[in-house]
């Protein structure tokens, strides 16, 4: 499946679940940092790094790490909220 097609099929308004794979995460998180299949959007990207990171993805720590550089601390207490309201969820 090409990038395009499959970013928009994990996107989260489609029902991505806490059974999602580190790696799954990981390309939700690529998908918002690139704004391919969504609008781009840094906090919301941080928000999906930081879940594929608990989850494994030593690429998604990295990728966490530069986005947290371009926010500001409010944007990444804001994209810390939405990944613990998202587990919140899921459980």
């Amino acid at each position: 499946m090409p990038y395009s097609e499959m970013a928009v099929d994990i996107a989260p308004e489609t029902g991505i679940g806490s059974a999602a794979s580190g790696d799954e995460l990981y390309r939700v998180g690529l998908a918002y940092s690139t704004g391919v299949g969504v609008d781009a959007d840094m906090v919301a990207a941080h928000k999906w790094f930081n879940l594929a990171a608990l989850k494994g993805s030593e690429e998604a720590k990295e990728y966490r790490s530069q986005i947290a550089d371009m926010l500001s601390s409010e944007e990444i207490n804001r994209a810390l909220r939405s990944a613990r309201d998202w587990l919140n969820l899921m459980n």
